[in-house]
């Protein structure tokens, strides 16, 4: 019987785990953390968001920034319907919400994770506590793994499952790039993707904790558009954090060497005419009001002050005193709320890694090492990441898939 051995007990180890020995294969995951899948029960503010509802190849492709084209095969063999089939199967009522993005119904990751860990043990896989050190090679083949307490598993199949670098408190702190090198892989340059922005504006501080809703937000590089996105977003101590920044976080493949901001439409809803209107009304009604107290109807407590402050218009002026062209500078501050970024915060607090081994080693058909002959590779250590959206995810599940098949 073919001895597999899986490093790591995240989504793609313990999916693929599953499945080989679903095969007929002894199967063996080893993972380093008291319980396997700690990151998946923190994916999607602890919902997690299983993978998503694009049921054609290519709207599932064009969300892959990252070396879209090595994942076709692996996609076309697990499609997200499979996934969601695999869920269901297991016991796991699934719901689709906006932007496609499927959760369980119950909205609670452990439900996840408890389905592919039971799948794995159902089908008779050995999940062990330990942290894989090295392989022990015999010509260009892993004879075995070792672990930290320098015992050995013997091998016929290495499947290395180990994540990236992000949320390195779960497990992940990038051993997988390790094992690799150790072995003649090369490992692209790592860095955060899905990732919360450092930016220096002075009024950010004052603006931390202040969560939006219904807001656009628009990404420029060197001043010109490469990224827009409408949903929720929070201010942080450092910067800005949330859905839409970390979608635009994965856009940004040059922090250090060009100019990045975002521009926040506050109002989406609302054209300029029609938001000027708006304030005219409000203005008539507070017309003895001072401008610092008359926006409570229209922008958060928190934001006030800052957009008084860059309006440049006198906290203690009456509304009624305020020029046209005061009025239409405030409008547009409202619709273009300017906020530069100069950084990611750390690869550590980022959703995914961008970065990983290198694709040119791997046969996408079967996720093989080109280098060792009976080396596989699974999920977010490879060098292809996606957009927030359950994208990632799928990648990890069917990669682990396409590859458990062509074992």
């Amino acid at each position: 019987m073919k001895k597999v051995v899986v490093i790591g007990g995240g989504a793609a180890g313990l999916m693929c785990a599953g499945r080989c020995a679903q095969r007929g294969f002894d199967v063996t995951v080893v993972e380093k953390m008291d319980r396997p899948a700690r990151k998946l029960m923190i994916t999607g503010k602890g919902r997690c968001n299983v993978t998503n509802a694009s049921f054609e190849l290519d709207d599932l492709i064009s969300n892959v920034p990252t070396n879209p084209r090595f994942l076709y095969s692996a996609f076309s063999n697990f499609m997200p319907y499979d996934t969601m089939a695999f869920f269901e199967e297991q016991g796991v009522p699934l719901k689709i919400e906006r932007g496609n993005r499927v959760f369980p119904v119950s909205d609670k990751a452990v439900d996840i994770v408890d389905a592919l860990v039971g799948y794995c043990k159902n089908n008779g896989v050995k999940i062990i506590h330990g942290c894989v050190k090295a392989f022990e090679m015999q010509e260009n083949l892993i004879k075995s793994v070792v672990l930290d307490d320098k015992s050995k598993l013997d091998c016929d199949v290495a499947v290395v499952a180990t994540g990236g670098k992000s949320y390195s408190k779960t497990g992940s702190t990038g051993d997988g790039y390790t094992l690799a090198k150790s072995v003649g892989h090369t490992v692209t340059p790592i860095k955060p993707s899905l990732v919360p922005l450092v930016c220096p504006n002075n009024f950010i501080p004052k603006l931390q904790g202040l969560s939006l809703k219904n807001i656009s937000l628009t990404l420029f590089e060197n001043g010109r558009e490469i990224y827009s996105d409408f949903g929720e977003m929070l201010f942080t101590h450092y910067g800005l954090s949330g859905p839409v920044v970390l979608s635009a976080s994965s856009h940004i493949r040059n922090m250090g060497k060009a100019d990045y901001s975002v521009v926040i439409d506050l109002k989406p809803a609302l054209d300029f005419d029609t938001l000027d209107k708006r304030i005219q009304r409000d203005f008539t009604q507070l017309s003895n009001k001072d401008f610092i107290n008359s926006l409570n109807k229209l922008l958060p407590k928190k934001l006030i002050p800052v957009i008084v402050l860059l309006s440049g218009i006198e906290p203690s002026k009456k509304v009624n005193q305020l020029t046209k062209e005061e009025r239409h500078s405030l409008v547009k501050l409202i619709k273009n709320f300017k906020v530069d970024v100069t950084g990611f915060r750390p690869v550590e607090e980022a959703i995914v890694t961008s970065g990983g081994v290198n694709v040119k080693e791997i046969d996408p058909k079967t996720m093989k090492s080109k280098i060792v002959d009976n080396l596989y590779f699974a999920g977010e250590v490879i060098d292809v990441d996606a957009y927030t959206g359950g994208f990632n995810l799928q990648i990890a599940f069917s990669t682990a898939v396409l590859l458990a098949d062509k074992l």
